[in-house]
């Protein structure tokens, strides 16, 4: 795919339901975690695109909070295809120029897991050419919640004042503090929904539901719809000039 020009309305930033790995695999004939390996496959292909359309950041929902739900075996396969993601993907993230991180709540997870994930973190800090954000135990209605009790943590102890508390200092108490908002929302499978993804900082996104299950999903099929994307007019509330 050959790189675009970004100077017309390009998403910089890219949010992603990767959704239909059970219903890939489950047409195939395969137990739904062969569809779980073929996605995390197709991770690797739309984070080497991102660059060459303009994608400076790119999120990615890999296990919601709602998920534990799954059968054990399920939830126990889904780990270790995160672990073992991480492990593979290491050293190639850090030498591309991608900066990983991980927005959720890291509780609940084991901790192998969490020691993986900020090592990975620590390895690819310095690094700025892709900023990829994975979702894991990531729920929006969650992430309110906890960066509530974080700001009335702050007003307890005098760290702030009530009156104080308005849309900055609420979103610096998200797991998102210090990336931009989503321009643009992807969701795969057909489903139209978003699933508790990033409630707060999609509220000005544009939104793309697309019937492709998750590991047929190319950056051929992105690149279409970032062109879309830069064909919409987007007033924020304004009226349009013509």
């Amino acid at each position: 795919m050959a790189p675009r020009d970004t100077s017309s309305y390009y998403p910089l930033h890219v949010a992603i339901i990767m959704d239909g790995n059970g219903r890939w695999a489950t047409q195939r004939g395969q137990p739904r975690l062969f569809g779980h390996r073929r996605g995390g496959e197709r991770v690797r292909e739309i984070v080497e695109a991102c660059p060459r359309l303009g994608i400076t950041h790119l999120t990615v929902y890999a296990f919601s909070t709602e998920n534990w739900k799954r059968s054990t075996e399920e939830v126990l396969g889904l780990m270790s295809l995160l672990r073992s993601y991480i492990q593979r993907e290491a050293e190639r993230l850090r030498a591309e120029g991608v900066r990983l991180r991980f927005i959720g709540d890291r509780t609940r997870l084991d901790s192998r897991l969490q020691r993986l994930m900020a090592g990975i973190e620590k390895l690819t800090a310095g690094n700025d050419r892709l900023h990829l954000t994975v979702a894991i135990n990531y729920g929006g209605r969650n992430e309110i919640v906890r960066a509530v009790r974080r700001l009335a943590r702050a007003v307890a102890r005098g760290e702030l004042r009530a009156e104080e508390i308005d849309e900055e200092a609420f979103s610096a108490r998200l797991d998102t503090a210090g990336l931009p908002d989503p321009d643009l929302v992807i969701r795969t499978s057909g489903e139209m929904r978003v699933s508790n993804y990033l409630p707060w900082q999609t509220t000005y996104a544009e939104f793309e539901f697309t019937g492709t299950l998750w590991p047929d999903f190319s950056a051929d099929e992105l690149a279409d719809i970032v062109d879309r994307f830069a064909r919409r007019e987007r007033r924020y509330g304004a009226v349009s000039a013509g």
